[in-house]
């Protein structure tokens, strides 16, 4: 899908073993069983903290993830990870961070309130309200503000404890807890705020920092959002065409099916021309995204609504990704109150997230400038919408020892997609005092515009429901089937009916999987291109399939001649 979750990499790469047993830990810290799969020698539990440092009182619990390295030249410094958000999990990229680190141990640290600590602090009453931005009439997402807030309270939740002040200072307690005299910390997306700042409040335990997309205090990102978005489609050369596509949808919005992930019931999303902007800027993430945006923008904004259903199904995916009650709290201390609101935002998001900041009224943090003592590699895609390099470059370059790199082709959390970018912040740190090594070249997905792609919503709807292309199969065999049978029995038309038929067949899933091999994203737009070409051939396929039928009466060319028809039907009539 178009948005697709980037922890399905990690997974894949992922070597699964069971969840370990409970065992005895260290002080502070209690065993529990690993709430997803894990590598073999890992082991999961949960770091006990005041839920407010400032106020000492009720304890709460982190969880975490320790895989130990067995490898001969096992490090005695491991890597702790954190995932952004707020709100994101960490625990399930164990399996990935422990490939990228062989010769170390990997430690993932859940943030406060996240789905693996308790308490989890859920939101459904909020995520459901802002789907609802996609219905008639719109949820009143401050209202369901007020009633998670409710909820949370009567369970005991005080979300001033909920800080990147707070989260911080988890880090540097699970490194005591666990003995570990030093560690390498890295963050990505709003988590490089958490390791800038756990770095400066521990400097003695850290010995290196990785900063993948960086999210800097003082950086007002809800007043940057839309400029952010407009720079990355004008770099991938369509910001007139998203222009045009917003216009048009939001003089007439299109009416999208799609499922309610929370509800698990289907209805039909109204889609503005600002929800598609929104949609597509949360999206554009993905460097699958980014090269497959001038194709898809194109589509929208020359009237082809195709591309609107994974897009619609996106916005589902990405409300159950994160805790909501946390990423809300974060936000609303840390974040809302220091930018001006002063114009407003097309993005949905955006005044979502002003409207719960608004009914929560929770005091804003207080900032705080910090400066890591130990070196420092920040990591920057090309397309990143949220923490683009014009703003991740300069606050690198603020730190005392840093150095930055932009990924050309790449997007947000350019670790998960980007191989080069990998290999680069192992060696970096394998040994942090290293020369830079060469910048990395182009991404990995080739751009692809209109003139590369057919568009179509076929393709994301067979990958929905595979028995869809019920009718390429039984066209495929069909021909096939002619092909042996009139070389058999010496009949030339049925022969080269049904050699041109499985020409069509291998020639076009050779095109679709090689599309689904650089991108598998494009197909949630179209077709390659030279798809049109190729169906021709079964166009000629079923013409000589009637020939062959009008000489020879017989059953099996009725059959072919049926099939033959009624598959181009679905193929120009549905398929293209």
């Amino acid at each position: 899908m178009l948005l697709r979750i980037t922890l399905a990499l990690a997974l894949a790469l992922s070597p699964v073993g069971a969840a370990p047993a409970r065992a005895a830990g260290p002080a502070g810290v209690e065993p529990r069983p690993c709430p997803v799969t894990v590598p073999e020698r890992t082991t999961c539990g949960f770091l006990a903290v005041p839920e407010r440092r400032d106020a000492p009182g009720r304890t709460i619990r982190v969880g975490y993830a320790v895989h130990v390295s067995t490898a001969p030249g096992r490090k005695p410094d491991p890597v702790v990870y954190m995932s952004g958000g707020p709100g994101s999990r960490s625990i399930q990229l164990t399996g990935f961070l422990s490939q990228m680190f062989p010769d170390r141990d990997v430690v993932t640290l859940e943030q406060r309130g996240s789905a693996y600590s308790q308490p989890s602090l859920d939101c459904p009453e909020t995520a459901e309200a802002m789907l609802g931005r996609l219905r008639l009439p719109q949820a009143d997402v401050a209202e369901a503000a007020r009633r998670c807030r409710r909820r949370l309270e009567q369970q005991g939740v005080d979300l001033r404890g909920y800080t990147t002040k707070e989260i911080a200072a988890d880090v540097a307690d699970l490194r005591r807890a666990l003995g570990y005299g030093a560690w390498n910390l890295f963050g990505v997306s709003y988590s490089t705020r958490v390791m800038v700042d756990a770095a400066a409040a521990d400097p003695g335990g850290t010995r290196s920092v990785v900063l993948d997309s960086y999210l800097p205090e003082g950086v007002a990102w809800y007043d940057d959002a839309d400029g952010n978005l407009a720079d990355v489609v004008s770099r991938l050369g369509v910001r007139d065409r998203f222009e045009a596509a917003v216009r048009r949808l939001n003089a007439s919005p299109a009416l999208v099916p799609t499922t309610d992930p929370l509800l698990r019931r289907p209805f039909t999303a109204r889609m503005t021309g600002d929800d598609v902007a929104t949609v597509l800027a949360e999206g554009l993430h993905e460097a699958d995204v980014a090269a497959v945006a001038p194709a898809l923008v194109t589509a929208l904004a020359d009237g082809r609504d195709e591309p609107l259903r994974p897009l619609a199904d996106a916005v589902g995916d990405g409300l159950v990704s994160h805790a909501f009650g946390l990423y809300h709290a974060v936000q609303c201390q840390d974040e809302v109150p220091f930018n001006a609101f002063a114009a407003p935002s097309r993005l949905f998001t955006v005044n979502a997230d002003k409207a719960v900041c608004d009914a929560w009224r929770l005091p804003p943090s207080t900032p705080v400038k910090a400066r890591p003592a130990a070196p420092v590699y920040v990591v920057g895609g090309e397309f990143d919408p949220t923490t683009p390099p014009r703003t991740s470059r300069p606050a690198a370059a603020s730190l005392p020892d840093a150095r930055f790199e932009e990924v050309p082709g790449a997007s947000h959390a350019v670790f998960l997609a980007d191989a080069c970018a990998r290999e680069h912040i192992a060696a970096f740190v394998a040994d942090p005092a290293a020369a830079a090594a060469a910048p990395c070249a182009a991404g990995a997905h080739p751009r692809l515009g209109p003139r590369d792609l057919r568009v179509t919503g076929a393709p994301y709807l067979i990958s929905r429901s595979p028995w869809l292309a019920a009718p390429f199969a039984l066209f495929a065999l069909t021909a096939l089937a002619q092909l042996v049978a009139g070389a058999l029995r010496g009949r030339a038309l049925t022969a080269f009916a049904g050699l041109t038929g499985t020409a069509f067949a291998v020639l076009v899933g050779r095109s679709v999987y090689g599309l689904l091999s650089a991108n598998e994203t494009a197909l949630a737009v179209g077709v390659p291109a030279a798809v049109g070409w190729q169906s021709w051939l079964a166009a000629g396929s079923a013409a000589l399939g009637v020939a062959a039928l009008l000489r020879r009466r017989t059953r099996p060319a009725a059959v072919a001649a049926a099939v033959g028809a009624g598959f181009l039907a679905w193929w120009f009539l549905w398929f293209l």
